[in-house]
């Protein structure tokens, strides 16, 4: 594969919470290209959010051990400091959360927050320039009246506009990966496809690679290149999304694929 982007070696991750040790991603290897969109699935505890936060640097925690190798334009994260980290998210890698309300401070103006990495990471710019910058990616995200949208609480606008207002602040910074960790999973399903095709969108203008983490298979099959099947930590079966939906090697990949209603199993691919 030419262009990587990301590279992941090996991981290992594991809790020391418990008498016994509990591995939640075991020896995992995985690529993404540049440009490339890359769909992680499996059922809930499979390994799939924790390999997302390892590789956006958000897993820092006394009672947990992480082995291997995260390189991102060949810089090792896995155990870089704080300050690389910082660096890091936000301007380089994107992120996107399931549920915006938690994410978005109940108390700060969209605008306000938006504006944040550009704060951070590009302090030369002037107000004005933050603003227009911020309206530009509120329109690239689709919300209209950016300019209102810029002055209300997240409180004034619903589910699906929040997550717009979310990957907008992702994009901000114009981030070379952008990882989505479930961010449709609180969306009824009408909004959960205008946000697969604003995905897609993005990724063709921009050319970002996008890590897609979640557990619905017909949004992954509608939006990714390629797809990586996981189950309690490891990973299963891996491979073009087309050679995973029609052509599945390994059992749970099946099962996977059967639990999908029928209409959604067999639509085109280019759907979206």
């Amino acid at each position: 594969m030419d262009n990587i982007l990301l590279k992941v070696e090996d991981l290992n991750i594991e809790f020391h919470d418990h008498d016994v040790p509990e591995r939640v991603v075991n020896h995992l290897d995985m690529e993404l290209a540049q440009g490339e969109i890359l769909g992680i699935v499996g059922e809930s505890g499979s390994g799939k959010s924790m390999t997302a936060m390892a590789i956006a640097g958000l897993l820092r925690r006394h009672d947990l051990e992480m082995q291997g190798k995260i390189l991102f334009e060949g810089k090792e994260l896995l155990h870089a400091n704080r300050e690389m980290l910082r660096q890091m998210q936000g301007n380089d890698i994107g992120i996107v959360f399931q549920e915006p309300m938690t994410s978005l401070n109940p108390v700060k103006r969209i605008g306000w927050q938006v504006e944040e990495s550009l704060r951070i990471h590009r302090p030369e710019m002037g107000k004005d320039e933050r603003y227009q910058r911020v309206i530009k990616a509120l329109e690239d995200v689709e919300l209209e009246n950016p300019q209102l949208v810029y002055k209300k609480y997240p409180h004034e606008l619903s589910g699906g506009m929040r997550q717009r207002v979310m990957i907008a602040s992702a994009m901000i910074c114009e981030p070379k990966l952008l990882i989505a960790d479930e961010p449709t999973t609180a969306l009824d399903v009408t909004i959960q496809l205008q946000i697969v095709k604003l995905l897609q969108r993005l990724n063709q203008e921009k050319n970002m690679a996008v890590l897609f983490i979640s557990h619905d298979l017909s949004l992954v099959k509608r939006l990714c290149h390629r797809i990586i099947v996981m189950h309690n930590g490891n990973m299963v079966e891996s491979g073009a999304t087309e050679d995973i939906f029609y052509h599945p090697k390994e059992d749970y990949t099946k099962e996977l694929i059967n639990a999908i209603p029928r209409l959604e199993k067999h639509s085109d691919l280019s759907a979206c």
